[in-house]
């Protein structure tokens, strides 16, 4: 008979706990600070970390840009199938004035800047989430945040301002930490005036 007494009274000893716990962390604890901030010793004041980004930081270590003419044909040779080959991703030439570190091209036809992923090969490589974006110029996918094999294409005249943006912004973000190696001279001229 104590052993079915015993079982209602520890089920509520357990329904209680939570309730002690809440109420013990409230009277005993004390402030302290959030995860977030960061007390420094030299002032004694708080200051609020920035969060971690998984996000790769820019590259202080890249090669002066090249300006060596690929045709689509021939970057196609560079999507990760062949181990022994580099790998490289065409974006749509920038709009506007050249960034510092791009080359001062003297083609008149429309280019695509060709920048080397090798290093992030778990991410461009054969079976990597963006291999769809290698060996090509997919600036049509890349403005449209798409990995539908349709979308990988250099023609990106159907996009709207804001995919554009988005676009634009993936330029920057190679630029930043991919190294130039080359240019896509033979893109559809749909993409001439842009």
């Amino acid at each position: 008979m104590s052993e079915s007494l015993s079982f209602p009274v520890v089920v509520s000893l357990l329904a209680l706990l939570p309730a002690v716990l809440y109420l013990y962390t409230r009277i005993f604890r004390t402030s302290s600070p959030s995860p977030t901030t960061q007390v420094t010793e030299d002032k004694g004041t708080e200051e609020e970390e920035k969060p971690k980004t998984i996000m790769q930081p820019a590259r202080t270590d890249l090669a002066p840009p090249k300006d060596d003419p690929f045709t689509q044909a021939e970057l196609s040779a560079f999507d990760g199938a062949d181990a022994s080959k580099p790998i490289y991703v065409a974006i749509k030439g920038p709009s506007g004035p050249l960034p510092p570190r791009a080359c001062a091209c003297t083609h008149t036809q429309p280019l695509g800047t060709i920048f080397d992923v090798s290093h992030k090969k778990d991410t461009y490589g054969k079976g990597g989430s963006y291999n769809l974006f290698a060996g090509k110029d997919a600036s049509k996918a890349l403005g449209k945040s798409s990995l539908k094999e349709e979308d990988a294409s250099p023609d990106y005249t159907s996009l709207d301002a804001s995919e554009r943006k988005v676009l634009d912004d993936w330029y920057a973000f190679f630029a930043k930490r991919y190294n130039v190696v080359g240019r896509v001279i033979d893109l559809p001229p749909a993409v001439a005036n842009l």
